[in-house]
């Protein structure tokens, strides 16, 4: 049993180096020629005309984040139910815990005004 362990753990210690390896290539290999246009802000080619810096609505961070929530939430609910059958009914009351969090999640968020478009 260790052995098929050991195999994911290998193959996640590959998957770290080969990370590193390819960002150190990078820096290793891309050009470094610092320049002040290339530090200038870009912005579909025409120069920018006041302040480049807006700031960033929170409510959007909000949907996406409910949004991941219950996505995840419905990847967890398909291999419950295909080996539902399996499982007997202390998988059925875990699942049921499991759905009640996430519906006291929602509500919670749902009172907190997180879904109003404002």
């Amino acid at each position: 049993m260790l052995q098929q362990y050991g195999a994911i753990g290998l193959f996640f210690i590959f998957g770290i180096i080969f990370g590193f390896a390819a960002l150190a290539t990078n820096w290793l290999l891309r050009p470094k020629k610092p320049h002040q246009v290339k530090l200038e802000t870009y912005e579909c080619g025409m120069e920018t005309i006041g302040e480049t810096w807006v700031q960033f609505k929170i409510n959007y961070f909000l949907y996406a984040l409910v949004f991941l929530v219950f996505d995840v939430e419905t990847i967890f609910l398909y291999p419950w139910a295909v080996t539902f059958q399996k499982l007997g009914f202390f998988a059925f009351v875990e699942m049921f815990i499991f759905l009640a969090i996430l519906v006291v999640g929602f509500w919670y968020a749902w009172k907190e005004g997180a879904f109003e478009w404002q």
